[in-house]
This record gives C-alpha cells, sequence and structure tokens, in this order.
C-alpha cells in the first residue's frame, strides 16, 4: 500500500511537470536571467555614462542623500538613490527587451491557455 501512494506521488508530480508548463518555466527563467544579466551590462556600460555625462561626470550609483554624517563615534548614515535610481532604470530596460523579444518573434501568439 505504500508503494502505491508512493507512486500516486510520482505519477501526480509528472502530470505536474507536463500540464502546467514547469519546463517551460524553468527554460523561461534560465533566458530570462541570462537577459537580464544582459540588460544590466548594457544599463552600466552604456545608459550610466550617458547619465554621467549629462550630469557632469556624476556617478549614477554613487549619488546618495546624507541623513547623518559621521562623527567620532557613529559612521555615516545615508540613502543610496542613485543606486535605486540604477535598478529601476535596469528594470524598465530588461521588461523593454523581453517585450520586445516576445512582440517581434511573435511568442504571445504561441501561448495556448491565452485563447
Amino acid at each position: 500500500m505504500v508503494k502505491n501512494t508512493a507512486k500516486n506521488q510520482v505519477n501526480g508530480f509528472i502530470s505536474f511537470v507536463r500540464e502546467q508548463g514547469v519546463i517551460g518555466l524553468a527554460v523561461g527563467l534560465a533566458i530570462g536571467t541570462a537577459a537580464g544579466a544582459s540588460v544590466k551590462v548594457i544599463v552600466d556600460e552604456l545608459i550610466s555614462p550617458i547619465v554621467a555625462l549629462l550630469t557632469r561626470g556624476v556617478d549614477l550609483n554613487s549619488l546618495q542623500w546624507v541623513i547623518l554624517q559621521a562623527d567620532g563615534k557613529n559612521p555615516e548614515v545615508a540613502i543610496g538613490y542613485g543606486a535605486i535610481l540604477s535598478s529601476l532604470i535596469t528594470l524598465l530596460a530588461t521588461a523593454l527587451v523581453i517585450y520586445y523579444v516576445v512582440h517581434l518573434a511573435k511568442l504571445d501568439r504561441l501561448d495556448k491557455k491565452k485563447g
């Protein structure tokens, strides 16, 4: 009886992998990770220098708002809003790249659930 339950669980798992598109999700995740890394390089090596040029040499990642100056006893407390901006630019650029890849390759038409 224990073997039958284990066999049912294995069959249920295999059915889940087939029917729920888990393999496609895993492939998409891998491709998305690679695309995200590529877009991050583009943002760091292309967009950030352009922003630095427009802001007269200010590195986007170094922008911060100092809340509390460092003294002899306490370290400086600052919010690095430049890193947040850089992260948001990377997110938007990644979303844009993925949108155009899906749209131009007409991959959205392959989605069976979309109808």
